[in-house]
């Protein structure tokens, strides 16, 4: 019997492994042929399943009813347009021309905070308001310096009509007048101090009118948007350094991303240096493509990390991107047209050799290696091995991969 076993290794093994070299088949497949003896029941003993015997060398033949139940589909190869993708981390950020960070122009206490954080407000909206004694303090200043000036200006006026009369002297005349751009100066300066801090020339026409002095600082809106943060708690004093909310219409985002040097040659620009679409990807919504152009391109790289800044400008109608989420963008290179596809399913692996099975006939399908480029995902260019229109198995590969190497063993 031991005989039997060395006879079956010398006189079949070698003649198939010279087949599988002949057709470049893996490595992996020979060594599976040279190590198959006697271990197992022979091939036509009883209890046995019979194996599919290959109908040639690197070809195995399939019953319709074992094609269908092992899932087994073909396709045509086709030749199309072809590109290839680069993907990169990136952040999505709001649309810092719709971004305010509001503070207040003048130091005072918070009185009540009518915006909580997430709502959404329409310009012009009161977020807050504080009392001021600073504000009411420069109010005071100002109807002083409006009262001393009208004085001044009507003695001016006196003194103009006395020295005509020659009633007064040109000297005295000269005081007045003096008295009245000196005093004009003070209630202008007290003017412009109140709109630093933030009163509207309708303030002031309606303190010029009524007299009266408004504490009051209201914190408004500069336009619709959503609260994105909020920094002020009721009774606290706050400076005008610090940020009491900050408004954002993310109606609109950003993504920003860092290119390394070896993938700048996918990004295209126009002349202005922006207009091309790319897609991006975030694991929130797995499946989901959001679509966006380039608006900026870094003209200097990151001398650290040998990377330029890439932006772009994505509409956001859903408010389904969140400032701060990580995101994928990818972006694809040129199409090259008239180029043979395959399915990146139809193809088998076996460590540095790929092959695929070619469907000859109904239920014959031929082993075949190929050479292969640039993979998309979805679909890989063919630089050899099969031909155009040749038919393909593209589902249910490592099935007919699982029967050869079954009906060589």
């Amino acid at each position: 019997m031991a005989a039997a076993c060395h006879d079956h290794h010398a006189e079949v093994s070698p003649r198939h492994a010279r087949r599988w070299t002949a057709r470049g088949i893996s490595l992996l497949f020979a060594a599976l042929l040279a190590s198959s003896g006697c271990e197992g029941p022979p091939p036509n003993a009883t209890g046995a399943n019979p194996p599919v015997a290959p109908a040639e060398s690197g070809s195995i033949r399939l019953t319709a009813e074992k094609v269908k139940s092992a899932g087994i589909t073909v396709q045509p190869l086709r030749r199309g347009e072809f590109r290839t993708f680069r993907d990169f981390p990136g952040t999505v950020e709001p649309d810092e021309h719709a971004l305010a960070e509001i503070t207040t122009l003048v130091r005072g206490r918070v009185i009540d905070v009518y915006a909580d954080l997430g709502r959404e407000v329409k310009g012009g909206t009161l977020l807050a308001l504080l009392y001021s004694s600073e504000l009411g303090m420069a109010q005071s200043a100002y109807l002083k310096a409006t009262a001393k000036l009208n004085v001044a200006d009507r003695a001016f006026r006196r003194a103009e009509l006395l020295l005509k009369e020659k009633v007064i002297g040109l000297a005295e005349s000269q005081r007045r007048e003096g008295e009245m751009i000196s005093l004009r100066a003070e209630q202008r300066e007290a003017r412009d101090r109140l709109l630093l801090l933030g009163l509207t020339d309708e303030d002031l026409r309606h303190l010029d009118k009524n007299q009266t002095i408004r504490s009051h600082v209201p914190v408004v809106a500069p336009f619709d948007g959503r609260i994105i943060a909020r920094n002020l708690t009721k009774g606290e004093v706050v400076e005008t350094t610090e940020k009491l909310f900050v408004l954002a219409d993310l109606s609109e985002v950003w993504v920003t991303a860092k290119i390394p040097e070896k993938d700048i040659p996918y990004i295209r620009t126009d002349q202005t240096g922006t207009g091309q679409l790319v897609e991006v990807h975030v694991s929130a919504y797995p499946g989901q493509i959001f679509q966006g152009s380039i608006t900026y391109v870094g003209d200097v790289l990151d001398p650290a990390t040998r990377t330029m800044r890439l932006r772009l400008e994505l509409p956001n109608p859903q408010r389904k991107l969140k400032p701060e989420m990580y995101a994928t963008v990818r972006v694809y290179s040129d199409p090259e047209p008239n180029v043979l596809l395959i399915p990146e399913t139809a193809i088998q692996r076996d460590r540095d050799r790929q092959f695929v099975f070619v469907e000859r006939e109904p239920g014959l399908f031929e082993i075949r290696p190929v050479q292969l480029g640039d993979s998309n995902g979805k679909e890989v260019k063919v630089l050899g091995g099969v031909e155009d229109q040749e038919a393909v198995v593209v589902t249910g590969s490592y099935v007919l991969k699982s029967e050869l190497l079954g009906s060589q063993i």
